[in-house]
């Protein structure tokens, strides 16, 4: 059910956490004890660093679901389809196809997860089951029985996960960037290209430091990163200090690599091996895999091989010179693929 059943028109306003990513963390847990909650601030300046509600179009919003409080920006009438972003950006990254799907006659939602841009950071809830619940329990509170669910990179993976547990509720799935959660685990095992592209996640199991490299001089690193992970088409400069901004609000940076410290620390817990096994369950819904070929962060081969998984339609694209962001480095193109995919598959 919403929070504010009067939509918010399309204005900046800011939103920041709590206390800082600095708290102790519980390796064990994937937690931090005494983690922010996230608090709201209506009457900063319009350059703040905390400005996530871009003007445009669309209509930004506040959904409860799964027991959080989720940002939306919002377009268009028609069948629905969530769109998720992955590391380090949020809903922003979807700005391109959200006119896109309304203006092919789609209600066309862009989600910030949880602990990420105008969402709640809640001190835990940050494991992949959880966090798809998160996905499909706003699906639900946008009154919706289905929708076309598309995921970049960790929002991917999260598409994934939320077509097994709730294969009633995802009409179609497109995850970009995304190997299948048990390839990727074998490739973390095993491969040691995929290990090296993956030196960024291997960096975030340090407890405090992580935290206070991304947010230092004004996120220099997060720029570096964006940067180093497209390829021939790079981000403008306007869109990569937008995702630096983002990640300074209080808490982002530390909920926002939460997911990534479960995923290696859980790989020998009983809690990890359930959840690979629980993801052998067979995907139901028609599934549109797209993939860079100059991916630097999750390698083509990784994530080559996800249709072992679908017992639906299956349909593997690789874009030529582009890298882990192809829906901002190729936008037209990866809007074209997706709009076809949900096309053939409205009903």
């Amino acid at each position: 059910m919403s929070l504010d059943q009067k939509p918010v028109p399309a204005q900046p306003s800011a939103r920041s956490g709590g206390t800082s990513g600095d708290d102790d963390h519980d390796s064990a847990s994937g937690t931090t004890d005494g983690a922010a909650v996230n608090g709201t601030t209506d009457d900063a300046p319009l350059d703040s660093a905390w400005d996530i509600r871009q003007a445009g179009p669309w209509t930004h919003r506040d959904l409860a679901a799964n027991g959080a409080r989720f940002h939306i920006a919002e377009l268009g009438e028609g069948p629905l389809v969530l769109l998720v972003h992955g590391w380090p950006e949020y809903w922003w990254a979807w700005r391109h196809q959200l006119t896109a799907l309304a203006a092919a006659g789609y209600r066309a939602v862009a989600l910030d997860l949880r602990g990420i841009g105008g969402s709640d950071r809640t001190p835990r809830g940050y494991d992949p089951g959880n966090l798809a619940l998160d996905i499909t329990g706003v699906i639900r509170s946008l009154g919706e029985n289905r929708a076309h669910l598309v995921g970049h990179a960790s929002g991917g993976t999260l598409a994934w996960v939320a077509a097994v547990m709730r294969p009633s509720v995802i009409q179609s799935l497109t995850v970009v960037s995304a190997a299948h959660p048990r390839d990727l685990r074998r490739a973390l095992l095993t491969d040691r290209r995929q290990m090296a592209a993956f030196d960024h996640v291997l960096g975030f199991q340090r407890p405090w430091i992580p935290e206070r490299r991304l947010v230092a001089d004004d996120a220099a690193l997060v720029g570096r990163y964006l940067d180093d992970w497209t390829g021939r088409n790079q981000l403008d400069r306007a869109t990569v200090a937008a995702y630096r901004r983002a990640i300074r609000i209080p808490s982002t940076a530390h909920c926002s690599i939460e997911p990534y410290r479960w995923l290696l620390r859980s790989m020998a817990r009983p809690d990890g091996i359930q959840f690979a096994r629980r993801m052998k369950k067979p995907i139901t819904a028609p599934t549109l895999h797209v993939q860079g070929a100059a991916d630097p962060v999750l390698l083509s081969h990784t994530a080559l091989g996800g249709g072992e998984y679908v017992a639906a339609p299956y349909r593997w694209r690789l874009m030529p010179g582009i890298g882990h962001f192809p829906h901002e480095e190729a936008p037209e193109q990866f809007t074209a693929e997706l709009l076809d995919w949900i096309g053939r598959h409205k009903d």
